[in-house]
């Protein structure tokens, strides 16, 4: 079964693609290693789309919203379940989108201009309304339909029609923070590209080599892969190695109790879940 992580992005260009990082088991067989097999990088959403379609078998950890609050939900009267949700948010323009929840936020006091998910507290996510900085509001209505056009099933929200492919909603700084606090590790700014940050990438990489997390996983590298990852500035690579990692463990707790794959026996099924957190 092939892992994946997918840092990704709604609107890629060959400056800012989806970069997939792809992964297996150590080759000694040991479960407490996970060997990076290769970087794939996507300048269109429709190249990443097929090759999610193409590729007969993966479990991934996608770095996008899979729902919206409830309490979003409930107050515009869209549907809800998880299903027909999606789909409705799917049909509307990015525009409306921006429109209708600038006017949610606008109704709302300061300190809480915004709705969030139950996922978000213990992750330290984004909410998934958000349309900028970062826009994961853009990133959910652009990277969902292309796993469900996968067949892909999403436990706990949807069941696909190709039990080979699991995707799973991950987020590259629920373990980053752990490994190395708060410090940036990335930019996408050429002035802040810093030695600093440089620094806090490696002690990032070094701290996966050695399996420090909770997680309990020790991150394979090549000395090419290594220094792949060091010299992107932008951090685009190695978020996506967090998100392998994150989709690595959940794969090791497939047959948990509830939907699997280490997540929550009981989590809310319009708005997901963020795998580890």
């Amino acid at each position: 079964m092939l892992l994946i992580g997918c840092d990704f992005s709604c609107a890629p260009t060959p400056r800012k693609p989806i970069v997939v990082a792809m992964g297996s088991p150590g080759s000694s067989g040991d479960a407490g290693t996970l060997a990076l097999t290769g970087l794939q990088r996507f300048t269109t959403l429709d190249a990443w789309a097929r090759w999610l379609r193409t590729e007969p078998e993966w479990i991934g950890g996608f770095d996008f919203p899979f729902g919206l609050p409830r309490e979003l939900v409930e107050h515009l009267r869209w549907p809800q379940e998880w299903g027909p949700l999606m789909a409705h948010y799917a049909s509307l323009r990015r525009a409306d989108i921006r429109a209708t929840f600038a006017a949610f936020c606008a109704a709302r006091p300061v300190g809480g201009k915004f709705a969030h998910r139950a996922t978000d507290a213990p992750a330290g996510s984004s909410p998934s309304m958000k349309w900028v900085n970062p826009p994961v509001a853009f990133m959910l209505h652009a990277g969902v339909p292309p796993l469900l056009a996968a067949g892909a099933s999403l436990p706990g929200l949807h069941t696909g029609g190709n039990r080979n492919r699991v995707a799973l909603e991950a987020y590259p700084g629920l373990l980053a923070r752990e490994l190395i606090g708060r410090r940036s590790y990335k930019s996408d700014e050429l002035a802040k590209q810093t030695p600093e940050r440089l620094a806090a990438r490696g002690d990032l990489l070094a701290a996966l080599e050695a399996g420090a997390s909770r997680l309990g996983l020790r991150l394979l590298v090549s000395g090419a892969q290594r220094t792949e990852l060091l010299n992107d500035a932008r951090g685009d690579h190695i978020d996506a190695v967090l998100c392998l990692v994150q989709a690595a463990w959940s794969a090791q707790r497939a047959s948990t109790p509830g939907p699997g794959y280490g997540l929550p026996e009981q989590f809310d099924p319009l708005e997901g879940w963020i795998v580890t957190a």
